[in-house]
C-alpha cells in the first residue's frame, strides 16, 4: 500500500518534471517568435524611414553617409527642431494625434 503511494507520487513528480520541461521549451519558443517580429519591425521602419529621408534628398546616391549625417546634423541642430521632435514625441506617448 505504501509503496503504491510512492510509485503514484514519483509518477507525479516525473508527469509534473515533463510538464515543465515542455512549458519552459515553449517558453523559448515564444521568447525567439518575440526577438524575430521585434528585429522584422526595427528592419521595416528603418527601411521606411530611410526612403522618406532619401525623397529630400538631391541625387541621394552620389551622397555619403557621412554626408547624409552631417544633413542631419545640421538640419536637426536648427533652432526649435529639438523641441519640435520632443513634442512630437510626449504627444505620441500620450496617445495624441500629432496633426490636428
Amino acid at each position: 500500500m505504501m509503496n503504491e503511494k510512492l510509485e503514484k507520487l514519483n509518477r507525479q513528480l516525473a508527469q509534473g518534471e515533463a510538464r515543465l520541461r515542455r512549458a519552459q521549451h515553449e517558453e523559448k519558443i515564444l521568447a525567439h517568435q518575440m526577438k524575430q517580429l521585434t528585429r522584422k519591425e526595427r528592419t521595416h521602419r528603418l527601411c521606411t524611414r530611410g526612403a522618406m529621408l532619401e525623397s529630400f534628398l538631391i541625387r541621394p546616391e552620389v551622397l555619403t553617409d557621412d554626408d547624409v549625417m552631417d544633413i542631419l546634423k545640421q538640419a536637426f541642430s536648427q533652432t526649435g527642431i529639438k523641441e519640435t521632435v520632443a513634442e512630437s514625441v510626449k504627444r505620441r506617448v500620450a496617445g495624441e494625434p500629432l496633426t490636428e
